[in-house]
């Protein structure tokens, strides 16, 4: 058994045009995805079976989360909406008017949102209480902020001018590093260690979180024009990518070489989203399918 997907187990067909973000939840048992048909859905990614369809959304939907307690999701997109929803009901908790939201993602409890925008901002909203305002917002970046993602106290995010920031919201700090290349994905390795960043110049980067040191840089995918992610494995062995030449390419971590290339998707693959537990993966993008990977 390789120690990475490499078969697609099934297709999750429901969404009628390009899809824009894949989740797992925590425990990998669910899968939530956003697209242009403005619809979020929800899946049971082993069996195949759509299991809820969220529609509030008046265009695109560009991002999903889901809460660590699965009771809770979250959702944004080009109607400058934040949506708060109720996994069960499909009802909207709250709606959150802002800037045009590019990405969303919750912290550990549940609490509070996190959503970068095209506003070259990101804010940050309370999900328990009543007040519809951000709590904060910060506006350090000089582009749109293309990815966020909250660890702990921290947010990490990466912005199309080229640079990654990392946030401590309990101490007021923020380390930046400047990587040139517009970055559309940053996220952060499973021991904390690391980041990997995906940029508009064909290439993904492994970064010291602690430095800002260049770890590994994994090429041979395409990716130049559109909002693509990139993801560690649960182990952190591998490096995965989607590319706009409809693949999935695989990169060993230590050695920088390329593992797999496999063929996933007609049209770019803009959305990948790894197995919290297990060897699987699920994929996305311009063919409005997910893939399920194992």
């Amino acid at each position: 058994m390789a120690p990475y997907p490499t078969a697609i187990q099934q297709t999750l067909k429901g969404h009628t045009g390009p899809i824009n973000d894949v989740c797992y939840n925590k425990s990998g048992q669910y899968c939530l995805s956003g697209g242009r048909d403005r619809t979020v859905r929800l899946w049971n990614p082993l069996t195949g079976m759509p299991l809820h369809s969220y529609n509030g959304h008046g265009r695109d939907v560009l991002g999903v989360a889901v809460a660590s307690d699965n009771a809770k999701i979250a959702s944004c997109g080009m109607d400058r909406a934040v949506i708060l929803w109720d996994v069960g009901t499909g009802e909207i908790l709250r709606r959150y008017t802002a800037h045009w939201e590019a990405t969303v993602d919750f912290n550990e409890e549940a609490s509070v949102l996190a959503s970068g925008s095209f506003d070259a901002t990101i804010r940050i909203w309370d999900c328990r209480s009543s007040n519809f305002q951000p709590i904060q917002v910060l506006e350090d970046s000089k582009d749109s902020v293309m990815s966020v993602q909250v660890r702990g106290a921290e947010i990490i995010a990466g912005s199309t001018d080229g640079r990654v920031r990392v946030y401590d919201i309990r101490n007021g700090h923020l380390a930046e590093d400047y990587i040139g290349a517009a970055v559309t994905s940053a996220s952060l390795s499973h021991d904390g260690n690391c980041i990997l960043v995906s940029t508009l110049d064909d290439t993904v980067r492994l970064m010291d979180k602690a430095n800002g040191t260049l770890l590994n840089e994994f090429k041979g995918h395409k990716h130049k024009d559109y909002k693509v992610n990139s993801v560690l494995s649960n182990t952190d062995a591998h490096a995965l990518s989607g590319s706009e030449d409809g693949n999935i390419y695989v990169w060993d971590v230590l050695e920088g070489c390329t593992s797999a290339t496999l063929k996933s998707h007609d049209g770019v693959v803009t959305t990948i989203d790894y197995h919290p537990q297990d060897v699987g993966m699920i994929t996305a993008g311009d063919d409005g399918l997910i893939r399920v990977w194992s």
